[in-house]
């Protein structure tokens, strides 16, 4: 917790250090809450505190708004938070289709499946049609009157309901800059910023989407939504994709959300020689406005670029262009940093950015984007001394221990994909790490046996 005073002028400092005395009159006043289903108006009021992002400090554009509520207002919520995301996965309510704000899901898990599945039409030699949805401002918008009928939808109870409307109802927000602050304005639409339960209040509002898409596949991360689908040829997918994009639309007017079509885009996916046959390599998908969808042919989605091959060459050069200027300011202060420090540098700086994605990206198949990645590797290796011994492949049998099941197959396009490479790497892995009892004992295991047999072991 912060040190600092919230809307209600208690620090959250004081609350953490007089916990053992006001433990239980904060129980009392939760219960209550929760009892009488209310929430006190001034648990309500949001401070809002504009930090300055980059760039000329007299545009308001330039500035980036953050929420601030009661201390005590978070703690209620966490409370709440716990209970409804507990029913909300008993009963089994929440789509698989959403990675976002849930347990064990990620980007990375938000990738792997919606390229697998890419990569798997292009095995069968179809062609893939994408359209990646821009919602304005979608937190902002979530109408409050809908939110609450989906909540009677899921069956819950009249007093959870009664708690959720005072929840949302009677909010308002002031500006504080400096020693000034603005009057407070009333917050009519949107889940709270900067609330514990705002993600999850945002993912149930989203939860139907794909409902609407009986033909096509849809993921989202909380608001960033894909629907694809895979067809042999353009005419059948380009009619698909209209169609589904045409019902989804229908789901956005009725729910009061907003597309932002000048950011909204389509993609067309699959191998070289199947997009070379096409004339015109490009879908056409057109709006309620008598518009139609930009094609474009790479796009960073959750941190990644994509391209119509799925070679991941442009994500590869994007990378090595951001990362070579790094490299050389280290290397020209190489001489005053201890070893311990080169390392953090390389691991923080440049191997996150490099292992995020690795499990979608393996190795591109295209050899020239290889080579730039192997160049990164081998300059950092230069730049810090790192022993002259790089990542070797998992080489152990299959014994005993759990073992997965996976289409074997000649195909280049199909061995790049998750779906085959994930259970070889696994198959491989040593017994004793694959019969580990949990998933703790797994990671710390599996961690241990990465340090030690397949990447360097110290810096000298």
């Amino acid at each position: 917790m912060k040190h600092q005073s919230e809307p209600d002028q208690i620090p959250s400092m004081l609350l953490k250090i007089s916990a053992p005395a006001i433990a239980k009159p904060v129980t009392t006043l939760i219960n209550e809450s929760l009892a009488t289903g209310y929430i006190p108006k001034l648990w309500k009021t949001a401070r809002v505190v504009p930090i300055h992002k980059s760039g000329d400090n007299t545009l308001v554009s330039n500035y980036r708004p953050i929420s601030l509520l009661p201390v005590m207002s978070k703690i209620l919520e966490k409370f709440v938070y716990t209970q409804l995301r507990d029913y909300y996965q008993y009963w089994n309510y929440l789509t698989p289709d959403q990675s976002g704000f849930r347990p064990n899901h990620s980007t990375t898990t938000a990738l792997s499946k919606v390229c697998n599945d890419i990569q798997a039409g292009m095995a069968q030699g179809n062609l893939t049609g994408a359209v990646f949805f821009d919602f304005a401002k979608a937190f902002d918008t979530v109408d409050h009157g809908i939110l609450l009928q989906k909540f009677k939808n899921s069956s819950i109870g009249d007093r959870t309901l009664t708690w959720f409307q005072s929840y949302v109802s009677d909010r308002s927000q002031y500006v504080s800059i400096s020693d000034s602050t603005s009057l407070p304005l009333p917050v009519t639409c949107g889940v709270p910023q900067g609330s514990i339960l705002g993600p999850l209040l945002f993912t149930i509002f989203i939860n139907d989407l794909p409902n609407v898409c009986k033909a096509s596949t849809v993921h989202m991360y909380a608001d960033d939504t894909v629907i694809y689908t895979s067809k042999p040829d353009l005419p059948q997918l380009e009619a698909v994709l209209q169609e589904q994009f045409t019902e989804v639309e229908k789901w956005i007017k009725h729910n009061k959300l907003f597309l932002n079509t000048d950011k909204t885009v389509t993609m067309l996916f699959g191998t070289a020689p199947k997009l070379h046959k096409l004339q015109t390599p490009h879908l056409c998908v057109g709006t309620r406005s008598n518009g139609t969808l930009t094609t474009v042919t790479s796009l960073k989605y959750l941190g990644m670029w994509l391209d119509p091959n799925l070679c991941f060459g442009p994500h590869i050069e994007k990378l090595s262009s951001k990362f070579y200027p790094k490299l050389g300011a280290l290397y020209r202060n190489k001489s005053c940093l201890s070893p311990a420090v080169r390392k953090q540098i390389v691991q923080q700086m440049l191997m996150q950015a490099i292992e995020y994605g690795d499990v979608v990206m393996w190795l591109p198949r295209k050899h020239t984007s290889r080579n730039l990645l192997h160049c990164i590797t081998h300059s950092a290796t230069l730049c810090y001394n790192f022993p002259q011994q790089f990542p070797r492949p998992i080489t152990s049998d299959p014994g005993p221990a759990p073992y997965l099941q996976y289409h074997n197959t000649k195909k280049k396009v199909a061995r790049s994909s998750f779906s085959y490479r994930a259970p070889q790497l696994w198959n491989n892995l040593p017994d004793a790490i694959k019969s580990s009892p949990c998933l703790k004992s797994l990671k710390s295991s599996l961690l241990t046996y990465l340090n030690t047999e397949c990447t360097c072991k110290h810096v000298t």
